[in-house]
């Protein structure tokens, strides 16, 4: 229990100051929630140990490493899993479609088998929501490291090249990752590159149907499909907090802040900061696009935001191919975007021509 007051940051301008000051406003505090469940792990680190455990998966994930992973996983994991739904005529795209996609990638990615991504989707939603569920959590993050250790074990015999292989191997300053340092970043690797994506993707695909005018003019012209990702991660980002600190005692917007004090950045709220965005609560696709929130910032910016821009635009495209004439399904009601740490739609009915 802290006894110290807690600070909400809600305007566009003292998120980005405090996201940026991580000397001021530490991350250590996400580790005092979430280790129990995801061991040591880099949302929790700060300073050099970070910097130092960061660059060891940093290099898989940059832009210029992306190119391989499209053709060889991202572009079959989507049509694959498009393959049955574009026979049906109508469809749960939540249920069948984006829930399954980002977590098939990130298990490719990170060399664990494809036909299990179910099983590891269930466990990175026990994980990621372990606190308002302690017990579930727990199971979820001992069953993960059960799996997942002869995997790391034959992967220190013979490599394969995949992520997995590589951490195994990685050194910092001489040393291998220990045992507790590997399995945090697996449990924060596979719930963050599945959860996180498949919740915007379908954010993204509801910002669409319920602006038709837009899905038409997508459909004609893909490379708009930027645009849509960008502004659908300003206007419901899926992940809507920011948990720091105070290291010493300080000020944000005028208002002080005692050192040990927790704050929490909404960047969900700054995504609609009404003095940086006109009309901040409408998606629009003609918005003049500006710096946002939806991938954090500062040094603990998010390491698979290229990944994840990467998997939309594939993903978004794929559907506009492989599903002609998509729109709501007017049997079921409008679809919302709900949620209160990760937002996204539970579900989303559509109807399509038989493809």
């Amino acid at each position: 229990w802290n006894p110290l007051p807690s600070f909400s940051v809600t305007t566009f301008a003292d998120a980005v100051r405090v996201l940026r000051d991580g000397q001021t406003f530490a991350s250590r505090i996400n580790a005092e929630a979430m280790a129990p469940f995801m061991g040591e792990f880099m949302v929790g680190m700060d300073g050099d140990e970070h910097r130092r455990y960061r660059n060891l998966v940093a290099h898989a994930f940059r832009r210029s490493a992306l190119d391989r992973w499209r053709a060889d996983l991202i572009e079959p994991a989507i049509d694959r899993l498009l393959d049955p739904i574009a026979a049906n005529g109508r469809a749960d795209l939540v249920a069948e479609l984006t829930s399954r996609y980002p977590v098939q990638v990130i298990c490719g990615i990170v060399g664990v088998p494809l036909e299990d991504h179910e099983q590891f989707n269930a466990w990175a939603e026990a994980i990621n929501y372990g606190p308002l569920n302690p017990d579930a959590g727990l199971a979820a993050a001992q069953a993960m490291v059960d799996y997942l250790e002869p995997l790391v074990e034959a992967r220190r015999h013979e490599p394969t090249g995949d992520l997995l292989s590589e951490l195994v191997h990685a050194e910092i300053d001489g040393e291998r990752l220990t045992d507790g340092k590997l399995y945090g970043f697996l449990r924060l690797l596979l719930p963050a590159g599945a959860e996180t994506t498949y919740r915007l993707f379908g954010s993204c695909l509801v910002a669409l149907l319920t602006h038709p005018e837009a899905l038409e003019r997508v459909r004609g012209d893909r490379t708009l499909l930027p645009a849509v990702i960008e502004e659908t991660l300003r206007w419901e980002t899926s992940v809507t907090m920011v948990s720091r600190v105070a290291t010493a005692d300080t000020e944000v917007g005028g208002c002080p802040v005692p050192a040990g004090s927790p704050v929490t950045v909404f960047n969900s709220s700054a995504g609609r900061d009404a003095s940086r965005w006109d009309d901040a609560d409408e998606w629009d696709l003609d918005r003049e696009p500006l710096p946002h929130l939806g991938f954090g910032g500062g040094v603990h910016q998010c390491l698979g935001m290229h990944l994840a821009r990467l998997e939309l635009e594939i993903g978004v495209g794929a559907v506009l191919d492989r599903l002609p004439g998509l729109r709501l399904d007017p049997e079921h009601p409008q679809p919302a975007v709900s949620g209160y740490a990760f937002r996204g739609p539970p579900e989303l009915r559509v109807v399509f021509d038989r493809e």
